[in-house]
């Protein structure tokens, strides 16, 4: 089965990346150390939780970079972005975990 391309101009990312008006963007692109062929790829996100203040979730670091690798083997271009996140180590007692 051969998967086309998608068609960049029907995704989100084509306000920031095609067009003469996203010149700026591109700018920023490139400070963040992406070339011309990824920024002309799809953008995925790939959330993550992980920190190091919660032993459970340092793992998911890993887990982060795999998917950001198999995303850039389909040719897409992964952005990396964290969440929040919480641990009953800290918060045990707290007022916050009453909510």
């Amino acid at each position: 089965m051969t998967i086309s391309p998608p068609d960049k101009f029907r995704m989100p990312s084509r306000h920031v990346t095609t067009g003469p008006t996203s010149a700026p963007h591109h700018g920023h692109y490139y400070a963040l150390g992406l070339m011309e062929a990824e920024i002309n790829q799809p953008f995925v996100g790939v959330a993550t939780c992980w920190n190091e203040a919660v032993p459970c979730n340092i793992a998911l670091n890993w887990q982060a970079r795999s998917v950001k690798k198999c995303v850039a083997e389909r040719d897409g271009t992964p952005r990396e972005f964290t969440t929040i996140a919480e641990t009953d180590g800290i918060a045990m007692g707290h007022q916050g975990m009453k909510s």
